[in-house]
């Protein structure tokens, strides 16, 4: 039987990959198309399998040490360039995701310009929220600047929050959020005119937007082409289609990449060198992304961006005939939102209708006038037909169900509620009050719980995250 308890006597492989199959079956699928956030689907299984093969050949490589593996320099040397040759050249560093690729630009630009008191890094509403958690790491305090109607950043706004105390400015190419590009020269122009680095974050577009220019679109510049822009990320297990972790920083200085490393001398073991946040780490991605770009290819990159966006745009004129919902900005890439102008229509509830349908369909919560919405990310084996049906249904499911039905005087008491006065068992306890069981994972079923949050400050549904994470895992 399954304990928690570590086994006397090993046990045999057949039982253990029998448990692991049944642990999955409560997970959202990660092929078909039918989980529209999370995950990346070629459709060519002979590409995923060919990934899986390499990472378990460099499984147990380890990138602690460059010079006792070499397979690891060549390997990353391939891939960054190959980054840099699409994205307007540079060095880089090859990383476990966006987190890290966005922590290391935060750490260079930090370290590259010194200042008096705490650095500042200006941000635009709409920016990922690594940047706060690099921000919250490494000691940086951040500045917003505001957003326009279109979800862009303001460039007059990000003029205005320069500081003696400013080290990097962002822009996204494209935000998350609403798959909609911020104005990346006009940006970086400001940003170089002040004497700071600017940095752009590609990680979800920096893989798709090459190659959807590459079949004839319009895509604005963002890379390190243009002028005043630093670093980049761009993750290759979005739409590189690699498997997690997976991404690059590129750096325009190689002096600035210098800036992202780590050394220390100051103990009498191994020598120790990191260009990354991890010391050891496992190749198997390295060896995975690898395998992916060259099997993938140029072509194939834009055969998939290119049915990714025809997606994309079938979905944005199929929401149209759907009465009561509507897409937030003008989409550049195949990232979609979709909110209710209609207030007997709740988009938490039509996610709830969907997964119960089998698909899933990302909530986001309200923020700085931004409404609740559903978020889509497309790829090329999205079924536009079988989610627009998927979505046609959930929405009139919701209508007839109505808003969810929060326990009344529930969010003010969370507001006023004082945490550290409540254990984990008792906020699993008061999860369930309103219908969400942890003890399998929780419940998805989710729509009072978003619903809640969503009527609460930011900083209030931060708390309550952070509480419901520990009493997911204890």
């Amino acid at each position: 039987m399954p304990s928690d308890h570590l086994p006397e006597i090993g046990r045999p492989a057949g039982e253990l990959l029998a448990e692991l199959a049944r642990l999955r079956d409560a997970d959202l699928p990660v092929r078909g198309g039918q989980v529209t956030a999370y995950v990346y689907d070629t459709g060519r299984e002979a590409v995923h399998d060919l990934a899986a093969t390499a990472y378990a050949e460099m499984l147990e490589v380890n990138c602690l040490d460059p010079t006792a593996f070499p397979s690891v320099v060549a390997l990353e040397r391939q891939i960054v360039g190959a980054v840099a040759d699409r994205l307007g050249g540079g060095s880089g560093v090859f990383t476990s995701g966006g987190t890290e690729s966005i922590m290391l630009a935060v750490k260079a630009a930090r370290d590259a310009h010194p200042v008096d008191g705490r650095p500042e890094i200006v941000l635009p509403a709409t920016a990922h929220p690594a940047f706060h958690k690099a921000a919250h790491y490494l000691g940086l305090e951040v500045v917003h600047v505001p957003v326009d109607a279109s979800f862009r950043a303001d460039p007059a706004g990000t003029a205005a929050a320069l500081s003696p105390r400013t080290v990097l400015v962002v822009a996204s190419a494209p935000s998350y959020p609403h798959g909609v590009m911020d104005p990346v020269p006009e940006i970086a122009a400001i940003a170089a005119s002040a004497g700071v680095r600017c940095h752009v974050d590609a990680c979800v577009g920096g893989w798709v937007l090459p190659w959807l220019r590459d079949t004839g679109r319009d895509v604005p510049p963002f890379d390190l082409s243009v002028p005043g822009v630093t670093s980049l990320s761009c993750d290759l297990h979005k739409y590189g289609y690699a498997p997690k972790g997976a991404s690059v920083v590129l750096f325009a200085d190689e002096s600035l990449r210098r800036h992202a490393y780590f050394a220390s001398a100051g103990w009498p073991g191994y020598t120790v060198i990191n260009a990354g946040v991890q010391s050891s780490r496992s190749a198997g991605p390295l060896g995975a992304a690898w395998a992916t770009l060259n099997a993938i290819g140029a072509q194939g990159y834009r055969d998939l961006a290119g049915n990714a966006m025809r997606t994309a745009e079938r979905l944005i004129a199929g929401v149209a005939e759907i009465p009561g919902l509507r897409v937030l900005g003008r989409p550049v890439v195949p990232l979609v939102a979709v909110t209710s102008d209609d207030p007997s229509l709740d988009v938490f509830v039509i996610a709830d209708e969907a997964r119960s349908r089998g698909w899933f369909f990302q909530p986001q919560l309200s923020y700085q006038g931004i409404p609740p919405n559903l978020h889509f990310t497309l790829t090329g084996v999205s079924d536009i037909d079988a989610l627009l049906t998927a979505l046609a249904d959930a929405t009139k499911a919701a209508r007839a169900a109505g808003p969810p039905d929060v326990p009344s005087g529930l969010v003010e008491a969370l507001a006023t509620l004082d945490l550290d006065t409540v254990d984990d068992a008792g906020f699993a306890a008061l999860l369930a009050s309103v219908g969400v069981d942890l003890s399998n994972g929780g419940d998805p079923e989710m729509a009072t719980v978003n619903a809640v949050l969503n009527a609460l400050p930011p900083a209030t549904r931060e708390e309550l995250l952070i509480r419901f994470l520990s009493a997911l895992y204890t």
